[in-house]
């Protein structure tokens, strides 16, 4: 993937720039030979990097579906880092859907009560985040149906790391894609050596004129 995405820019150094992490345990190969389907993961907050991080998905994501008539399914996550309780998660509607010449959507609801013990915040705080990170989310969906892509968000809180862990476990990820330059960023150092799929960031040739 990392090689038409070379292609496609015309650089030759995307791979050593990109490649965060790689568990030497798990194969590529082998993890792609375990699933039908091919998942991304974004780690996605509206911040340039994250911006980028998922543009280079979608574009990944494109070129693999033409090249394999594979199934790609991106999936953007965001993570309050505010809210520590475990109670819930995926407060936002969990959607999936593919832009096309006959629109399709999948919406799967997942709903939320909120016990007053956990809360710790007036109620219209909350509502103003919960309205951020639905904004924050709409941005992606919208960028995935210019795409045409298969696509599903999250909304989660806690620790980002944690977090990602959890999606990436839980949809089995094939690649997870951060807006981060360097395998030395927290985040990254965070999600551990037995992380269970490659870890790319974004190339910092994209800072040259």
């Amino acid at each position: 993937m990392l090689v038409r995405l070379q292609d496609a820019i015309n650089r030759d150094d995307l791979i050593e720039q990109m490649l965060l992490h790689c568990n030497p345990i798990t194969s590529f190969s082998e993890q792609a030979e375990s699933t039908k389907s091919i998942n991304f993961i974004v780690g996605y907050n509206s911040s340039p990097n994250s911006h980028t991080a998922l543009d280079i998905s979608l574009l990944m994501a494109h070129q693999t579906r033409l090249a394999t008539n594979s199934h790609v399914l991106v999936q953007a996550v965001y993570v309050l880092e505010e809210y520590q309780t475990n109670d819930f998660f995926d407060m936002l509607p969990t959607q999936e859907s593919k832009t096309s010449e006959s629109f399709e959507q999948f919406p799967t609801y997942c709903p939320i009560s909120l016990p007053s013990k956990n809360v710790q915040t007036p109620v219209l705080t909350q509502t103003n985040k919960f309205a951020q990170a639905e904004r924050i989310l709409w941005q992606a969906r919208c960028l995935a149906e210019e795409w045409q892509s298969y696509f599903k968000a999250h909304l989660r809180f806690g620790c980002v790391a944690d977090e990602l862990k959890k999606v990436v476990a839980s949809e089995a990820a094939t690649i997870l894609f951060l807006g981060c330059k360097s395998a030395k960023h927290p985040i990254v150092q965070q999600l551990g050596y037995n992380f269970p799929c490659p870890v790319l960031g974004i190339p910092t040739c994209i800072d040259e004129e």
